[in-house]
């Protein structure tokens, strides 16, 4: 390769970056706070999502000291519907860090900002370019498809030696004086230019693209099949006594840990209503002398490797319903469940629901 400033994939990327830029608050400040929580929200998220949840989370934790002191359940809720939950308890977990053993200012290099939890490559060499000036360059799919399309590269990105290989690479192209323009511009190209469906006949680099000039686009990048999403089945009591309803944390290392939920009962494979009170023990007991009502229920959930299949039945229990075998489980009011986290199958399946008095005036609409 030529010398880093001049290759002529630097020099068409930012000429191109300058042009289309999208203007987006946390590139308005060098305050690693504000980028770190940026780069945090947008894992695994579009920006057109990511962004209210942004600015919502900054204007309830301006500094990383406030974010350090809340309670874990307010920052679920205020994550509520971002998915991914470990993101949001590694960044609990890296606020209280930063608070108890740097005083409050974050690492200034990659080296140090790798070392907290929940931040990986991307996120340390974002931060550590966008706020200090670092020359260290992010590598992601969207880093990944541009340059294995440009530069013919046929590694499989799944592969263990993938990002080594790209990040090298990315290396070389990296401006020194500007590692926080190429940075954002490679992130921008791959959303709006170099996109899954590229835009090749506007693209500034379609000239020396190997993939374009080899008409092999759709070859690049080199990536395994994914594995088959399995398909799991939910099925959901809603029980309510005496206007309270039936909720627990979920405590297993599974999808959804630490969000709160109502009684679940997962089979194998869609159940009728009769097969689930056979195969789980406490819902007979639960169903002596109750009300019944099968709920309008989102049929599908899909997450990243899963299906969620979902069914859901209200269960008006008496009010001598004991509950004390039942661990973790507790009585609470609707609208305090409405202030706790919980996954947006819960969300979509009690707005589904509004018309059950309980969650009609308590329950956002």
């Amino acid at each position: 390769m030529q010398s880093t400033n001049h290759h002529p994939f630097t020099e068409g990327l930012l000429s191109w970056y300058r042009q289309h830029a999208r203007e987006l608050p946390w590139r308005q400040t060098q305050d690693p706070y504000a980028i770190w929580l940026s780069e945090v929200v947008l894992q695994q998220t579009r920006v057109a999502q990511g962004l209210p949840y942004y600015l919502k989370l900054l204007e309830v934790f301006p500094t990383v000291e406030s974010l350090a002191q809340a309670e874990e359940s307010v920052l679920f809720r205020h994550w509520q519907g971002l998915g991914y939950y470990s993101r949001a308890r590694n960044l609990h977990k890296t606020a209280k860090l930063v608070v108890s053993d740097y005083h409050g200012q974050f690492p200034a290099t990659y080296i140090d900002l790798i070392q907290l939890p929940g931040v990986g490559p991307y996120t340390a060499a974002a931060i550590a370019s966008f706020a200090f000036g670092e020359a260290k360059p992010v590598v992601d799919g969207n880093v990944f498809r541009i340059l294995a399309r440009y530069f013919g590269i046929e590694t499989d990105i799944l592969h263990s030696s993938a990002r080594k290989e790209f990040t090298d690479v990315a290396m070389e192209l990296i401006p020194k004086d500007q590692p926080a323009e190429f940075n954002q511009a490679i992130m921008d190209f791959g959303s709006l230019q170099c996109s899954p469906a590229p835009l090749c006949a506007s693209c500034p680099l379609s000239l020396t693209c190997f993939a374009f000039q080899q008409k092999r686009i759709q070859d690049f990048p080199v990536k395994q099949k994914k594995a088959k999403q399995k398909n799991r089945y939910f099925n959901y009591f809603i029980l309510e006594q005496g206007g309270q309803v039936l909720v627990r944390e979920r405590k297993e290392r599974d999808i959804w840990s630490g969000l709160w939920e109502f009684y679940l009962v997962e089979s194998a494979q869609e159940e009728e209503l009769e097969s689930l009170v056979e195969m789980d023990d406490n819902l007979s007991t639960m169903f002596s002398n109750a009300t019944v009502q099968f709920l309008k229920s989102p049929k599908l959930h899909i997450l990243s490797h899963q299906k969620i299949h979902c069914r859901a039945w209200h269960v008006q229990v008496p009010d001598n319903l004991d509950i004390s075998n039942l661990a973790g489980f507790q009585w609470i009011q609707p609208e305090d469940f409405e202030k706790l986290g919980k996954s947006v199958l819960l969300l979509n399946l009690i707005t589904d629901n509004l018309h059950l008095k309980i969650f009609n005036d308590s329950m956002p609409r």
